[in-house]
């Protein structure tokens, strides 16, 4: 497990959705480090005892749920409560991930990708806000570069981003304005998580594909790493973020805007 000098997090409790593999495992093993009592969420039963078992006896609480059900997001805020008597921050990691475009994307889909994506997470935080309240504690809402705009082919995931940049935006001015509650957002950019992995073997690229990547779309010579995504992920729920709340930080090795004409014009699927 990461060991830091510092215990940035010590005493908080944090709850982190999706949080068994990918992004969320990491910034779970992140705020452990850092002192912190987590509530890990996700739907497989098997990754889910393998990341409480990494975590360390006491350090963590697992629930299994999909976040669709009715009742899931009041059942996370009090399986929290209830194993470390307090609240102080939610994660909202855990996203529905897939393809779509404006001419197969049905009604359904779309739906779903809204509701997991953006109206999940802002009842997750509505549930949680008598005690983020009183902790003055924070929210991060995991968005996607994608969020600005996305490609052709992730049309309902990216619209589904772009709504929770909002909500992050509103929440983040409204929340710590009248409860001193901070909301901020992270898009991560291409990160090397496990489905990331699975994704692209199924398209057909071989095994070790992030291996020689143009530099067109890793001008580093690699994608980011899930545990860099957590470094900053610490950072915002820490106190030593301060008051800063209603921010989106892009977490990308390239900028969106104005980049320099790239040598290497060959392609790769990305994201």
């Amino acid at each position: 497990m990461l060991r830091l000098r510092m215990n940035r997090l010590e005493n908080k409790v944090i709850l982190i959705t999706g949080s068994v593999t990918g992004i969320g495992k990491a910034i779970a093993r992140r705020c452990v480090a850092e002192g912190a009592r987590v509530l890990i969420h996700g739907l497989e039963a098997d990754l889910g005892q393998e990341t409480l078992a990494e975590l360390g006896d006491g350090k963590a609480v697992l629930v299994l749920k999909d976040l669709a059900e009715e009742d899931a997001t009041q059942l996370l805020v009090e399986k929290a409560v209830n194993a470390f008597g307090k609240l102080d921050a939610v994660v909202n990691n855990a996203a529905q991930v897939g393809l779509g475009n404006i001419h197969d994307t049905d009604a359904k889909w779309f739906r779903r990708m809204l509701e997991i994506n953006c109206v999940v997470p802002y009842l997750l935080i509505r549930a949680a806000l008598p005690h983020l309240r009183e902790a003055r504690g924070s929210v991060i809402n995991i968005g996607s570069v994608n969020a600005w705009s996305g490609e052709p082919n992730l049309m309902p995931y990216s619209v589904s981003k772009g709504a929770l940049m909002t909500l992050t935006r509103n929440l983040g001015d409204t929340l710590m304005r009248e409860d001193g509650v901070r909301v901020n957002q992270i898009n991560p950019g291409w990160v090397l998580t496990e489905n990331e992995a699975k994704r692209k073997r199924s398209h057909g690229l071989k095994d070790d594909w992030y291996a020689d990547l143009p530099k067109v779309y890793a001008p580093a010579g690699r994608i980011l790493w899930p545990e860099e995504i957590a470094s900053c992920a610490a950072w915002l729920l820490a106190d030593e973020c301060g008051p800063i709340s209603g921010q989106v930080f892009d977490l990308e090795q390239h900028p969106f805007i104005g980049r320099n004409p790239p040598k290497d014009a060959s392609t790769i699927p990305t994201k």
